[in-house]
């Protein structure tokens, strides 16, 4: 399954905390099981993105659990457009029967 993650600082961020939250970074890597497709930062500054896959949910939680001192953060499960185009077809077509 594939998840796109978004992050920004917390509304608390300072210099020191975000200082301290590139130190955790850059000890961490990402857990097997995990394959990070592309790693995205928004270049107004905020924070980024993620595109991850990953079979284990769980995996996810963990990820999430190091970085949530720092960083407000929202994962959204995802298709690629081909899969999620052929859904909205496949809920067009049914709905058109009813």
């Amino acid at each position: 399954m594939k998840y796109v993650v978004s992050w920004q600082p917390r509304s608390n961020a300072t210099e020191e905390i975000l200082t301290r939250a590139l130190q955790v970074f850059r000890k961490w890597s990402p857990p097997e099981g995990t394959t990070f497709l592309q790693f995205l930062g928004r270049i107004d500054g905020p924070g980024g993105f993620a595109v991850v896959e990953t079979d284990d949910p769980a995996l996810l939680a963990g990820i999430t659990a190091i970085f949530s001192a720092f960083f407000d953060m929202t994962i959204y499960p995802v298709l690629d457009i081909e899969e999620a185009a052929r859904a909205g077809a496949e809920a067009i077509e049914f709905r058109q029967t009813v």
